[in-house]
């Protein structure tokens, strides 16, 4: 298992705020996946959009423009 860029704890703090009264060990390792994978194509298609606009430096306006992308499909 490779290293994860989100702690345990904050995972577990996610999943109890979306209403979840128990969070299994599993369920944190399977919600840190999906963030993950998620926040890599998010950042990809960021990059996408400043390296279109010209610019080498990934700006808000470009996450949110990637997100809302992401959130369309």
């Amino acid at each position: 298992m490779s290293e994860s860029e989100f702690g345990s704890a904050s995972i577990y703090r996610i999943l109890k705020k979306a209403g979840a009264e128990r969070v299994g060990d599993d369920a944190i390792i399977e919600m840190k996946n999906a963030l993950e994978d998620i926040g890599v194509k998010i950042g990809q298609k960021a990059a996408e959009l400043a390296n279109h606009a010209g610019r080498r430096t990934v700006k808000g306006a470009d996450i949110k423009l990637a997100v809302k992308t992401f959130l369309e499909k």
